[in-house]
């Protein structure tokens, strides 16, 4: 993943955190402005470590950080999730749908 991709995720969960480059700074315990810094910059990645805390603060997971489609990473799971109590004969027709 380049590096502009990993900062516009970092800003994306962190906007729908509904969290200020200031506040999730403070709260990974860096400086006031370590967040806007990266994202205005985007020079400097985080360490995994802050990546982690990051990841945290904004309640999301690493699978889902590193998605193919961040935004649809919870539509998707859910879908996963419902698909999992359907039987065979009705996986096949949805699929069959899905392909149309």
């Amino acid at each position: 993943m380049e590096l502009n991709e990993l900062i516009g995720r970092i800003s994306f969960i962190r906007t729908r955190a509904n969290l200020s480059a200031r506040r999730l700074s403070m709260e990974i315990g860096k400086t006031e402005s370590y967040i806007n810094r990266m994202e205005v910059a985007k020079n400097f990645a985080p360490t995994f470590e802050t990546l982690k805390d990051i990841l945290d603060v904004c309640n999301t997971s690493i699978e889902e950080f590193f998605y193919y489609d961040i935004p649809a990473y919870r539509q998707d799971q859910q879908i996963i999730e419902m698909l999992k109590d359907v039987n065979q004969d009705k996986k096949a027709a949805i699929i069959a749908l899905l392909k149309k």
